[in-house]
């Protein structure tokens, strides 16, 4: 039998969220300088490399995530979350000891492979909580997701200006403490008796995708995920990039900025997410937070003034309402079984637009910021992700419509009574 998860449980789930974001934090602000020391060449003309490792990550990420999340449906959440953990830290370390590109290529390979930390986490909360309070308690992830953005950047920006190597001892660290914790307290979560045999047809990334087909309205809502996600791939790809090209700012600035943005995020998805389900329900929630978040990529798009930046970062926040409501609404439609491989299967999708826009965004960047280029428009990666954004919003607005007899994951009239506090939640 599993253990009944707890508030310490629940905590681990949360500290590790957070931690995986303070770890991808605190290496933004110097990857610029790190790339441009390893390869030689200046910051605008070092960011197709990191278009090339992130697309290199996302790649590892989309062929293991399914595996992951089927064995997670197999043998339970733990092992997976801990593996998972133990991988980062040591992805870490290679990265920050790396000589040379193909060293730091090495590392990013090996945190592809342990990329399915947030899929498991997702998959651990469906287990623990009823499909009401779900929303809720994504949100909260969605949270520690912002705090981590916020501690992350900011102690990166700090530890970067010391040495571009630093950040990444201290993220090592951060994972192996939590790797650790996650040992001693970290119940299991999913049931024997709700546990399926594995498929090697369901756990490839394509056998994933297939099994969702057969379940329209969450294929839809996992199509509308992904589209959404290769645009907002346009912060981890080309923000600190962006910044120091446009705006010319140190990397303590760059992690302050991105401090904001977790600032902004924390707020929204901890204290506000809770009143968007209450008053709006699961599905405006995320039409509200996808048409938010196209105005905030054309105003970043356009925004010729650093002050202008930190002006549209509390706005854009708003956008991130939209992640929780749409999971909170694709995990009330599969049985209990079946968490980890749905989230398995948005991990895959997700990943599998990682691969294309980091090239695509830090291509265009350079294109439009190279010397003879035909315009010159640092912002032109945040308009295509305005575009991409927009799109978003159709594959959604089809998974609503697509079974209009069905009850509505709003709950109706209920989404406007008194939520109850979940039974595992802190």
């Amino acid at each position: 039998m599993a253990k009944p998860a707890g508030k310490n449980a629940f905590f681990f789930i949360v500290v590790t969220v957070m931690i995986d974001m303070m770890g991808f934090g605190l290496i933004m602000p110097v990857m610029p300088a790190l790339l441009s020391e390893l390869a030689g060449l200046p910051v605008e003309q070092a960011a197709p490399y990191g278009g090339y490792l992130s697309a290199c990550y996302a790649l590892l990420n989309f062929i293991a995530a399914p595996l992951l999340g089927n064995l997670s449906d197999r043998f339970g959440r733990r092992p997976v979350l801990l593996l998972s953990l133990g991988m980062l830290g040591l992805d870490f370390i290679v990265m920050g000891l790396a000589p040379s590109l193909p060293i730091l290529f090495v590392g990013r390979i090996l945190s592809g492979i342990s990329g399915a930390t947030f899929a498991t986490a997702n998959a651990y909360i469906a287990d623990t909580t009823e499909p009401e309070q779900r929303g809720r308690a994504f949100g909260m992830l969605g949270g520690a997701f912002g705090v981590g953005f916020i501690l992350g950047p900011v102690l990166g920006g700090l530890l970067g200006d010391l040495s571009s190597r630093a950040p990444f001892f201290a993220a090592a660290a951060l994972a192996g403490v939590n790797t650790l914790y996650g040992f001693f307290i970290l119940p299991e979560s999913l049931d024997p008796a709700d546990r399926r045999s594995f498929d090697w047809r369901r756990a490839n990334p394509f056998g994933a995708l297939k099994h969702l087909a057969k379940l329209p309205r969450v294929g839809l809502f996992v199509l509308g995920l992904g589209i959404a996600n290769f645009a907002q791939m346009v912060y981890p790809s080309t923000w600190s990039y962006h910044c120091e090209v446009r705006y010319h700012w140190s990397s303590s600035v760059i992690g302050g900025s991105l401090g904001a943005v977790g600032v902004g995020a924390a707020v929204v998805q901890v204290v506000l997410i809770r009143w968007f389900l209450k008053r709006l329900g699961p599905s405006k929630t995320a039409f509200f937070g996808l048409v938010v978040g196209v105005i905030s990529f054309l105003l970043f798009a356009f925004a010729s003034e650093p002050w202008m930046a930190f002006a549209i970062i509390p706005f854009s926040a708003f956008a991130g309402v939209s992640g929780p409501a749409i999971n909170s609404i694709m995990t009330s439609l599969v049985g209990k079984g079946s968490q980890g491989e749905l989230q398995g299967a948005v991990a895959s999708v997700q990943a599998l637009g990682n691969v294309m826009s980091p090239l695509i965004m830090t291509q265009t960047l350079e294109y439009f910021t190279k010397p003879g280029a035909p315009v010159v428009f640092a912002g032109a990666p945040f308009l295509l992700a305005a575009v991409l954004a927009f799109a978003s919003i159709f594959p959604f607005a089809l998974g609503m419509r697509a079974a209009p007899s069905a009850p509505k994951p709003d709950g109706g009239d209920a989404a406007n009574e008194p939520e109850p506090a979940p039974a595992h939640l802190p």
